[in-house]
């Protein structure tokens, strides 16, 4: 069984998101079945990655929020963040374009570390308040998860993985995903936004069920031919 999940590394409900779907995964049965894909989303490809905002100067300037609106809006995320075991440090976050981080994910993939990477990523940016579109800060990130240094700086340098990323967005958008998170339960349900645990709990064991139920047969036996034969 397999769960796509399309994020953003400076989407803080993708972070909820993922910590709620993993607590539902842990009590489950069946939880080493399944296969875990995580994919890229840019919520604001149009950000510098050469410049970083505070995360009340971006409200401020992308949502046109009063100093007070932005603050009760970051007080209610760290409200929902902390039912997820989640200590936001909205007051050191820099918001900046994320792609680099996102072909660091994809690189992570490699070595099938890109779970791990997703988590790393979100704790540099949500909680450590690092600059996640920092070349060095990414190579850290990569070396500490034993991800070879020249490799993530060649590639951080290069083009490689721009296509991935950019398949992953595309693939978004063809299936109507304007927001994130957004999780697809083995190509037939989908799950958006940060969830509670319950519900994913829900989701994940109504599709594994229908994924491993046998083929229930709608007729009686009819005229058919196997190894042995024909019959009537």
């Amino acid at each position: 069984m397999k769960v796509e999940i399309w994020s953003d590394v400076m989407c803080p409900f993708c972070y909820i998101g993922k910590n709620n779907f993993e607590k539902a995964l842990e009590n489950l049965p069946f939880k080493d079945q399944v296969e875990v894909e995580w994919k890229s989303f840019q919520l604001d490809p149009t950000l510098d990655p050469k410049e970083t905002k505070t995360t009340s100067e971006y409200f401020k300037e992308k949502k046109g929020f009063p100093e007070a609106q932005a603050q009760q809006m970051i007080a209610q995320v760290k409200q929902m963040g902390s039912g997820a075991g989640i200590d936001f440090n909205f007051e050191k976050a820099l918001i900046t374009n994320t792609f680099s981080a996102h072909k660091l994910l994809h690189l992570s993939k490699k070595y099938n570390k890109a779970n791990e990477m997703e988590e790393a990523l979100f704790i540099a940016h949500f909680v450590d308040g690092k600059n996640v579109g920092d070349v060095e800060t990414l190579v850290d990130l990569a070396v500490s998860l034993g991800i070879d240094r020249e490799e993530t700086q060649k590639v951080l340098a290069s083009e490689e993985y721009h296509q991935e990323i950019s398949r992953d967005i595309t693939e978004a958008r063809n299936n109507g995903v304007s927001g994130v998170p957004f999780f697809v339960l083995n190509g037939k349900y989908a799950v958006s936004g940060a969830q509670p645990v319950e519900l994913f709990a829900s989701a994940l064991q109504q599709t594994y069920d229908e994924t491993v139920t046998p083929l229930q047969n709608l007729s009686d036996n009819g005229a058919s031919c196997d190894t042995n034969g024909c019959e009537i």
